[in-house]
């Protein structure tokens, strides 16, 4: 079913190579006469629209309860696409150290298997706090590291230790 919910994060999904795209093909001849930075503004400008449609769409269908089975596909989906194509489009760019990335990037594909296991044994691993507050961390670090502000390097690794620990808590959870 197609709600207001399932169409942001299809909007989510459709950004995510969008601003992948301005990442990594700088030298398309459609950018020749575009500074760099603008390009950076633009991607950084994608990025929030859709960090942003992350919540509302979460928002949105808990409170007017439209929580569907395609959407708990859809939302997954598209915020892994997101964090995927931004982190990736930061390592070309030499802007995020591939350590990070590659630890931020298995814990989430860990934490997706956990959720598939658990899903199989009947079980619900639910969001924890240092879940949320990882989202927020990293798109805050990826914000910054679109625009290339100072700090952004900083802020990489501490979303990669609360990646961590959230990754740890989650695994807690599961095997309780």
């Amino acid at each position: 079913m197609l709600n207001l919910p399932n169409a942001l994060a299809l909007l989510r999904i459709a950004l995510a190579p969008l601003m992948f795209w301005l990442l990594v093909d700088r030298d398309n001849p459609i950018f020749v006469n575009i500074d760099v930075t603008w390009i950076d503004y633009m991607a950084a400008f994608i990025f929030v629209i859709a960090s942003v449609t992350d919540f509302f769409d979460g928002f949105i269908a808990r409170s007017w309860n439209q929580i569907t089975k395609l959407g708990a596909i859809l939302d997954p989906l598209a915020d892994k696409m997101l964090m995927l194509a931004a982190f990736l489009g930061l390592v070309f760019l030499d802007r995020a150290s591939p350590w990070a990335v590659l630890i931020i990037l298995t814990r989430e594909f860990f934490i997706t298997g956990l959720r598939v296991q658990a899903a199989s044994e009947g079980k619900s691993v639910s969001s924890t706090l240092a879940g949320k507050t990882k989202t927020v961390v990293q798109m805050i670090a990826v914000g910054f590291l679109l625009m290339n502000w100072p700090y952004a390097t900083l802020l990489l690794w501490i979303a990669v230790l609360i990646t961590i620990y959230s990754g740890l808590e989650y695994l807690k959870g599961y095997l309780k």
